[in-house]
């Protein structure tokens, strides 16, 4: 398999490599695994030149967020790392807001108790709903954050459908 290379471990055996969030989280992703990386290299652009990994198996959590009369609504929407999601089209419909956007870096850290560049939505509170592209599910192994910039999880996509809150949202991502 492509994430060979990587030399990862069950998440469960490292768990000096996840937040604390996505520790707590892995029983509902137990086949997850981790591999350890650069910190320099948590960017998913990078990290896929760096080690020639295919684009169209890492995904990226994008935290995002809006109000409506006051009351701040947001998502987590999980895409594939070669498509965008569609924050001002379905995103902002289904939030139900004038305008979404993606949620300041201070918001996200602490709301999530990761770092940023790190952000997974294995171990997300419910105050952030995951909305996974179709296209996630049928990915066979996919790296995603691990809470922390220093690793990565690899897990099967269909697998974080098993995650409180997750549901598939068709046309999540803007067209390619």
């Amino acid at each position: 398999m492509w994430y060979d290379i990587m030399n990862p471990v069950p998440a469960a055996q490292r768990p000096d490599l996840l937040a604390d969030s996505t520790l707590a989280a892995l029983s509902h992703v137990p086949q997850a695994l981790v591999f350890e990386i650069d910190p320099a290299l948590s960017d998913t652009d990078t990290l896929c030149a760096k080690y020639d990994l295919p684009p169209d198996s890492m995904g990226n959590a994008v935290l995002i967020s809006g109000k409506r009369e006051g009351q701040v609504r947001q998502c987590c929407a999980m895409v594939l790392a070669n498509r965008r999601a569609d924050v001002n089209g379905l995103v902002k419909r289904r939030l139900d807001v004038r305008k979404a956007s993606f949620a300041l870096m201070e918001v996200a850290v602490e709301s999530s108790g990761m770092e940023y560049g790190g952000i997974t939505p294995v171990g997300l509170g419910p105050q952030w709903p995951v909305w996974l592209d179709e296209t996630i599910s049928s990915v066979e192994w996919l790296c995603i954050g691990s809470g922390v910039r220093r690793s990565k999880l690899i897990l099967p996509g269909k697998s974080l459908l098993n995650l409180p809150g997750s549901q598939l949202v068709e046309g999540l991502t803007l067209p390619q």
